[in-house]
């Protein structure tokens, strides 16, 4: 009977769990950004030595205008998300890949525009524009467009991983 209640006891945690916790609680604060006209090869080289896979974009007044991810620097190779490992093989084996992004600058590559949310939101609702939008990661700004933070699928992971503990 002791674990029938267990059970129960888990599942309304995690039913609930989502929409308890806000998103200002679990984003990262600390955040590298980028300009809009930063080198792609620098870019490409922070990502890889900081081991993260997007950073926001910002215009010359400080505000986000889009997401650069490892995704987008790899679609300059050829390699774009639409692109399966079999295509990569197919390239590897000299078959060109379809839809090459151009550019030397983060502007030209980037995703965008990037997709918000506030920090009073919750984890429910961040989940599902992740979702909606098959996106990785949200900006996190204030009423004023400043931006506060960003919340990755494994900043959600960590939150929800200490609260079930």
């Amino acid at each position: 009977m002791e674990t029938k209640k267990q059970e129960v006891c888990e599942k309304l945690i995690r039913s609930t769990l989502g929409e308890e916790l806000l998103v200002r609680e679990v984003m990262t604060r600390d955040v590298i950004t980028v300009s809009k006209y930063e080198s792609v090869l620098k870019v490409a080289d922070t990502l890889a030595e900081k081991n993260i896979s997007g950073l926001p974009v910002m215009d010359r007044h400080n505000r986000v205008v889009g997401i650069i991810t490892q995704a987008d620097i790899l679609s300059v190779l050829g390699l774009g998300r639409e692109n399966t490992f079999k295509d990569v093989l197919k390239s590897m084996l000299g078959e060109p890949l379809p839809r090459r992004r151009m550019g030397d600058v983060v502007g030209d590559i980037m995703t965008y525009p990037a997709i918000f949310i506030r920090p009073e939101a919750t984890i429910a609702e961040a989940v599902r524009i992740m979702d909606d939008r098959k996106i990785r990661r949200l900006t996190v700004i204030d009423d004023k467009n400043n931006l506060l933070g960003i919340l990755t699928r494994a900043d959600i992971l960590k939150a929800v991983i200490r609260m079930l503990k």
